[in-house]
């Protein structure tokens, strides 16, 4: 199962998934359809399910933990 049907099947639906992130249930379809969440709805939809589906999970191609630092993926600390 993949994270954003994980989601789905959490939440209860596609509709109550897409309320809960203040979306549609086109938005979520189309989600589905395409294999892809737009990164600026993880943080969104693991919000809504309390963190059992993650953004790493929703979009592993992201460097999340760079994001969740707060630190830009291209900052380099002076030694």
């Amino acid at each position: 199962m993949d994270a954003l049907t994980k989601a789905i099947d959490l939440i209860g639906s596609q509709t109550a998934l897409a309320k809960a992130i203040g979306s549609t249930s086109q938005t979520v379809n189309n989600w589905i359809r395409r294999g892809n969440v737009p990164a600026d709805r993880c943080p969104a939809i693991e919000l809504a399910t309390a963190g059992a589906v993650t953004c790493e999970e929703l979009r592993p191609d992201i460097p999340w933990s760079v994001l969740r630092n707060g630190a830009a993926p291209d900052t380099v600390e002076a030694a």
